[in-house]
């Protein structure tokens, strides 16, 4: 008999937030594991996490603080379940330090916990190190079709909700003073929150003739954005392992990251790119080396390229699967 599972994720259908794509992916990972899943919301009644009449074998929560009322819920609902807590950015490097006491119990609520980046262990209690298993998400290749990038600019591809935690306008600020006979060129993309970043990102395409903000996009034109561009930057302040690290590698986009534990957890130790968080100059000097010397480009994008395997749907299959049998079972 299939594995029933039901997966919980704060964000709603329709959403383009990483929780939710996560979500969708994982689905069909684990229909092709031979599972049942059901996806529910973190604040729907537990009854409807019921999978063809019957209790589920494994509740997957994504987010341990926003979906920590749905895990306790679970616990008394289903107390034979198996259940799993996805960590993500948010939780570890924020919810962790200012609501420690909902984080805690959430994680000891997990029978096994998810990271989404291999350095991960390195913010987390010692005690619930052995819980931890890493699932690295996965990305499709570009079509083989894709637009080229440009000869009239050099585009830096910028992509993801713009939030505090992002730093969203860091690549903006860093393109704003680059010498007359620059080509490149920095294009944003993702929705707002609230207005305040909305009105920020208009403000930055007033002033800045390099930044263009283009909003909440579907995926295949972000996906025609990736081929067109010669490199990303990724200027968060904090991540939980972003999809949009296994996009650029997956795609041979070279990228420009801050230095912090979710893009070394996913690029490695050695990356040639990074630079100190909020550090406009270090990331100018970095865009500007791009530009101006193909080698380190190159090397960049051998660097990405080297990190793809482990970014393939079947890495990330696979990665689910020792998870399930972490729990003691099989699908």
């Amino acid at each position: 008999m299939a594995l029933k599972v039901a997966l919980i994720t704060p964000t709603g259908r329709g959403s383009r937030a990483g929780n939710r794509a996560t979500a969708t992916r994982w689905v069909g990972l684990l229909r092709a594991l031979g599972c049942q899943v059901k996806v529910a919301g973190s604040q729907e009644d537990m009854a409807q996490c019921r999978i063809a009449g019957r209790p589920p074998d494994l509740v997957m929560a994504l987010h341990a603080w926003r979906s920590h009322a749905a895990i306790l819920a679970c616990r008394r609902a289903f107390p034979d379940c198996s259940l799993v807590v996805v960590l993500t950015g948010t939780d570890v490097y924020r919810f962790q330090h200012s609501h420690p006491e909902v984080f805690h119990e959430s994680l000891a609520a997990a029978d096994v916990l998810v990271g989404l980046h291999d350095c991960l262990a390195e913010d987390l209690p010692s005690r619930f190190l052995p819980r931890l298993q890493v699932v690295h998400q996965s990305a499709l290749p570009l079509p083989p079709r894709a637009p080229r990038p440009g000869r009239r600019h050099l585009d830096v591809l910028v992509a993801g909700h713009l939030r505090e935690e992002k730093d969203p306008l860091r690549a903006a600020r860093a393109v704003r003073e680059l010498p007359a006979d620059s080509r490149l060129r920095v294009i944003q993309l993702g929705g707002t929150l609230d207005d305040a970043w909305a009105d920020a990102a208009r403000d930055e395409m007033a002033v800045n003739p390099r930044y263009r903000w283009l909003g909440d996009l579907p995926r295949w034109r972000v996906r025609q954005w990736m081929a067109r561009a010669r490199l990303m930057a990724i200027s968060s302040r904090m991540e939980g392992g972003a999809n949009v690290v296994s996009e650029a590698c997956v795609a041979g986009l070279p990228v420009l990251a801050s230095d912090i534990p979710g893009n070394r957890g996913l690029l490695g130790n050695d990356y040639a790119g990074y630079f100190s968080v909020a550090d406009t100059a270090a990331l100018r000097d970095l865009l500007r080396r791009t530009e101006v010397e193909p080698a380190f480009l190159g090397t960049l994008r051998r660097q990405v390229l080297a990190r793809a395997p482990q970014f393939r749907p079947e890495a990330e299959r696979y990665g689910l699967a020792r998870v399930i049998a972490a729990c003691g079972l099989t699908p």
